[in-house]
């Protein structure tokens, strides 16, 4: 099939998962994408923009697709009453990395409840979505109802079903291989080495990571730390704190910018954690386990569809379930293979395969 594709916003995870897909699908595809900033802008313009350079750009001229596939930063409602009439009819399937009902915002910032109306008119206008985790596609639910309930004058009957009939939840493929060609170097530290290696923002939680990091030091417990994870301009001070209290005990505190580096560090790891107050899906910590890293996750939002209750703490008892995972060691290869094989690209190309080429 010859499909197109409009990625408003190429980079990250999203620029990830396109590479995966369209090396595992047999498939043409055709991207057509914005850079991976103005995230506001690209939700609210780049259908018109896509709409206008597939109606001028001679490149496009009298080129015919099987189907469209959009990321949720598309407005589908407005791209298709905007597109070429050649175009419009084409099948549409759109795939949520993520909702805006659910995505964090700034800690000064209101919720713009316009970004979460968009997601719901693009999952009615598309003739077939894809959520990466099931807690993705519940949650955006969730706040189409919070937010259809308050609306005045109108009614919307009948949306939800119409959405569940035509969503599919497939997790995003992973690439380990980074990861394998490194299992076989030397690891180093003192004590567990933990790994935390997820973004440098509120929603990670990382103050309860660090807080307690603290006190199981004054307590005189043998650890050594990896900290990894793409930071912004403003990020939470705990980590410029964490940096001066726990110097002693770092082994890398930063920003892998090379992804050899990044695998490699990985697998110098006995436990990564994750304290996120938000999660869509949870790649780093699958890579970090695929690295032979014990798994210490919330019991909540996509984890729970990721790991055994065995890897998951409650809130109240992170300290103990921390201290139990330190004492249980890393992983056997053979335990990191079972919990992550099956969600590698070859194990799910089959499942987009058949989304994409299912009729009607």
């Amino acid at each position: 099939m010859n499909i197109l594709v409009l990625e408003p916003y190429y980079g990250g995870s999203h620029r990830s998962f396109l590479s995966g897909l369209i090396h595992h699908l047999p498939h043409n595809f055709d991207l057509l994408t914005l850079p991976a900033h103005s995230w506001k802008w690209r939700m609210r313009l780049a259908a018109p923009h896509f709409a206008a350079v597939l109606a001028e750009d001679p490149r496009y001229a009298g080129k015919t697709f099987d189907r469209i596939l959009c990321s949720s930063l598309v407005d589908v409602a407005a791209l298709r009453g905007l597109l070429p009439p050649h175009l419009r009819g084409v099948p549409f399937l759109t795939y949520f990395h993520e909702n805006q009902f659910a995505y964090p915002v700034q800690v000064t910032e209101p919720r713009d409840v316009h970004f979460g109306l968009t997601n719901l008119t693009t999952a009615l206008a598309s003739d077939r979505i894809a959520f990466n985790s099931h807690y993705n596609l519940d949650s955006f639910l969730a706040g189409c109802r919070e937010l259809v309930d308050k609306m005045p004058d109108m009614s919307l009957s009948g949306y939800e079903e119409t959405i569940r009939a035509k969503a599919a939840i497939l997790h995003p493929g992973l690439n380990f291989s980074g990861v394998d060609s490194c299992k076989d170097e030397r690891r180093t530290g003192k004590g567990t080495v933990l790994v935390w290696n997820h973004r440098w923002e509120h929603d990670k939680n990382p103050e309860l990571f660090f807080n307690t990091l603290y006190e199981l030091a004054g307590q005189g417990v043998p650890f050594s730390l990896i900290v990894l994870g793409e930071s912004f301009r403003n990020q939470p001070q705990v980590f410029a704190q964490a940096r001066e209290r726990l110097s002693g005990r770092i082994l890398h505190f930063g920003y892998a910018e090379d992804r050899q580096e990044y695998c490699r560090l990985l697998c110098q790891g006995d436990l990564v954690v994750s304290t996120a107050n938000h999660e869509f899906y949870g790649m780093a910590v699958l890579e970090a386990v695929r690295a032979g890293c014990r798994p210490l996750v919330p019991d909540r939002l996509s984890y729970r569809e990721l790991f055994a209750p065995l890897f998951r703490y409650g809130d109240v008892d992170f300290t103990g379930k921390l201290l139990a995972a330190m004492a249980a060691g890393r992983l056997t290869e053979d335990e990191a293979h079972a919990m992550t094989s099956g969600l590698s690209w070859p194990e799910q190309a089959a499942g987009y395969s058949q989304w994409l080429e299912a009729q009607g």
